[in-house]
């Protein structure tokens, strides 16, 4: 599908807050639960709890004001680095990190992190302890080679992509050169994490619909590939339930080394 026909996440006026009420607040549970909360929490705490996924820089590159994937990985890095393209979701997220009035409620998030993860901290300290590992919030430039230009980071442990390289990528090309990008943001023999959608074309927020690249597996292993990475785990849930809010029909999991 021509991504034309649908708005784009980083450019179209995307409503962060709408978009957290849609598809990922306690109200959504029945639709959304499963497949973007449960989901990914599940396979987080999995990944992180093994121990070899650690070390001084996190770097989030995700869609959205999320945080709920976070829960996991505070607990294994000094330092999380959030990189937005948009300052009204650096608000949104802001306003939770600063505990503000009428910031966004992830509590149901960080209580089945802390069903999920036997190893958990208590409930009360574990929003706090993400709020407390959150060293930048801050906005970056998709289309500059360093992306965070003027400022350069050191090399990351690991970087985390959920959903993002699916809603900026106009085409696969596209797809391509943003995750060598995001590949350069890597030390070797760090890790990058991928949550991502199969042969989706949109999303809704409000009464807009926004794009997301359609690909299938064998296109993302393969990019994965291009630029050095080797897949160490990769999982797949289908869709339960049907909603005209977003056609994806499977959502993916993908844990990568790059190579030294």
């Amino acid at each position: 599908m021509d991504p034309c026909t649908h708005k784009l996440y980083h450019d179209e006026g995307f409503d962060s807050r709408q978009w957290l009420e849609h598809y990922f607040s306690d109200k959504s549970a029945l639709v959304f639960r499963d497949d973007i909360t449960l989901f990914p929490i599940e396979c987080f705490a999995k990944t992180f709890s093994e121990g070899h996924i650690k070390g001084d820089v996190l770097i989030d590159l995700s869609v959205g004001p999320l945080v709920h994937h976070l829960f996991a990985a505070c607990e294994y890095f000094k330092h999380i680095v959030v990189m937005k393209v948009s300052d009204r979701c650096i608000m949104e997220l802001k306003r939770w990190v600063d505990e503000r009035t009428g910031a966004f409620d992830w509590g149901h998030a960080a209580k089945l992190h802390a069903y999920i993860d036997i190893k958990s901290d208590q409930l009360e300290n574990k929003e706090q302890n993400v709020r407390s590992a959150l060293y930048h919030v801050v906005k970056c430039d998709l289309e500059k080679e360093n992306m965070m230009d003027p400022i350069v980071l050191p090399p990351a442990d690991c970087v985390i992509s959920f959903w993002l390289l699916d809603a900026i990528s106009k085409d696969q090309d596209d797809y391509r050169r943003h995750l060598r990008k995001f590949s350069k943001l890597l030390k070797p023999g760090g890790h990058i994490i991928l949550i991502g959608s199969l042969d989706a074309t949109y999303y809704t927020v409000g009464k807009h619909k926004f794009h997301i690249l359609t690909y299938d597996e064998n296109f993302v292993r393969k990019a994965l590939a291009e630029q050095g990475f080797i897949i160490d785990c990769y999982k797949r849930k289908e869709r339960i339930i049907v909603d005209d809010l977003c056609d994806c029909k499977v959502l993916f999991y993908i844990v990568a080394h790059k190579e030294k």
